[in-house]
């Protein structure tokens, strides 16, 4: 199983991040837009502040109940709450072999102290979610945001497929299939590797027999000196001792 991940961990421990698009561009959203059908991962709500005199307090976000994902775990924010909210299943689910009869329907976000998103800020809400469904082409969760002013923006209009973005358009995961040759670790090489190492060990393997063959060759030389020359050294013993004992005759 493959688990796609984002950066999210710097943008929590900096908090609020100014915004650099217009605010009536922005709207809840979830990052990164896309994941592996059939995987985990790990994504972040990000939450804009659209007005200019209220502050966000509270981020509700509902989970599919089409396809309910029996793994979901926030991550901490600082400043904020968290609650998740569970739900029995009418269908139990199965994962890793155990049965599954209830799942996350929805996580909340509270505000604390100075935790609150500000005018002109966003803040990210980041899941680890799993095992994502494999018969699905996009997840869509609702999400309703709420200010201080008592204000709740409600941010759930699924898209339509071709159609114009939605005025409050719910942050939708789109999922892909598997990249190709995934999670299949083959430890055994292709037909031309295997065809390249052979050969290699062909071309290297004849090196190895004429150099083994020079070297016997070598060898057989050496000998072959070394034998002559012993043999030249005995004849001239041979020779001076028949020089000397012809000498004593000749004096006798």
């Amino acid at each position: 199983m493959k688990i796609s991940r984002i950066p999210v961990a710097g943008a929590v421990a900096a908090g609020t991040v100014l915004l650099a698009a217009g605010p009536c561009f922005a709207h809840v959203s979830v990052q990164p837009g896309e994941a592996e059908k059939g995987g985990y991962s790990t994504i972040a709500f990000k939450v804009p502040n659209e007005r200019d005199n209220a502050s966000t307090t509270k981020l509700e976000v509902s989970l599919p109940a089409d396809h309910p994902l029996a793994s979901v775990m926030p991550q901490p924010v600082p400043g904020w709450d968290v609650k998740v909210t569970k739900s029995k299943l009418d269908k139990p689910l199965e994962m890793h072999g155990e049965k599954i009869t209830e799942a996350v329907t929805k996580v909340t976000w509270t505000a604390k102290g100075d935790g609150r998103i500000k005018p002109g800020q966003f803040q990210q809400f980041p899941l680890s979610v799993g095992q994502l469904p494999e018969d699905a082409d996009q997840l869509v969760f609702k999400a309703l945001q709420t200010y201080d002013n008592k204000e709740v923006v409600r941010w759930i209009e699924a898209p339509a497929a071709g159609g114009e973005e939605p005025e409050n358009p719910a942050p939708v995961l789109k999922l892909t299939a598997p990249a190709e040759g995934e999670g299949g670790h083959s430890h055994g090489g292709s037909d031309d590797a295997k065809s390249g190492q052979e050969q290699a060990g062909g071309e290297h393997g004849g090196d190895h027999d004429s150099a083994a063959a020079e070297a016997a060759e070598g060898d057989s030389s050496d000998t072959t000196a070394r034998v002559l020359g012993i043999a030249g050294i005995v004849v001239g013993v041979a020779g001076v001792a028949f020089g000397v004992l012809a000498g004593r005759r000749r004096s006798a």
